[in-house]
């Protein structure tokens, strides 16, 4: 049984927050280039040393988010019967459906900024490859087999590239279309239907 955070973690939830949305208000305004580590901490009223515990790099003030771990507890929640595109697919669907406000508003400046800073957009590529060997880590179990797990290599890319375009093409529309809707057409390209006798994975 889970807990909830205690003070302490609510704390540094919090000020991990305070700094990414202080971060990201001034790249919007001044520009990526022009703003330093230092205006980020004097804007979100802490050190610069306290900025570089919650974010290594410059890099990470936009581009970290805790969605990885979220993904993979939806997909391993999905019926075992489904084809693993369809769980990977379904579990992208639900994740997006679940941000709220704030998060579509930090997710949509996290594009725009991600899209247009040459830096920025060759770490978000990065990422999504991380994402892909964090879930295909996370799901192949002990004793998989090599074709199976070069399977789940395929279907989670697939699915992540699929997602990935959704993605973009909401944010190049700022932010107006419906993100789940659009993601589940995307996917709808790429997943083949369900066959009845499935050979489901860990």
């Amino acid at each position: 049984m889970g807990s909830k955070p205690g003070l302490r973690e609510t704390h540094k939830a919090r000020t991990q927050r305070t700094i990414q949305e202080q971060a990201m208000r001034l790249f919007t305004e001044r520009g990526y280039d022009a703003t330093t580590v230092a205006d980020v901490a004097a804007a979100a009223g802490v050190s610069s040393m306290t900025v570089f515990r919650y974010f290594p790099t410059k890099e990470d003030l936009v581009l970290a988010d805790e969605y990885d771990p979220i993904i993979v507890e939806r997909i391993q929640a999905r019926p075992s019967g489904q084809s693993l595109m369809r769980r990977i697919g379904a579990a992208l669907v639900e994740a997006a459906a679940q941000h709220t406000p704030a998060d579509r508003a930090m997710l949509l400046t996290r594009l725009h900024l991600g899209l247009s800073v040459p830096a920025l957009r060759e770490r978000m590529w990065d990422g999504q490859y991380r994402t892909q060997r964090y879930i295909v880590e996370a799901l192949r179990g002990d004793h998989t087999e090599p074709q199976e797990e070069f399977e789940l290599w395929v279907a989670t890319g697939a699915c992540l590239a699929a997602a990935t375009a959704a993605i973009v093409r909401w944010a190049e529309n700022d932010g107006h279309d419906d993100l789940p809707e659009l993601m589940t057409t995307a996917l709808h390209l790429i997943t083949p239907p369900d066959r009845p006798h499935t050979r489901s994975h860990p």
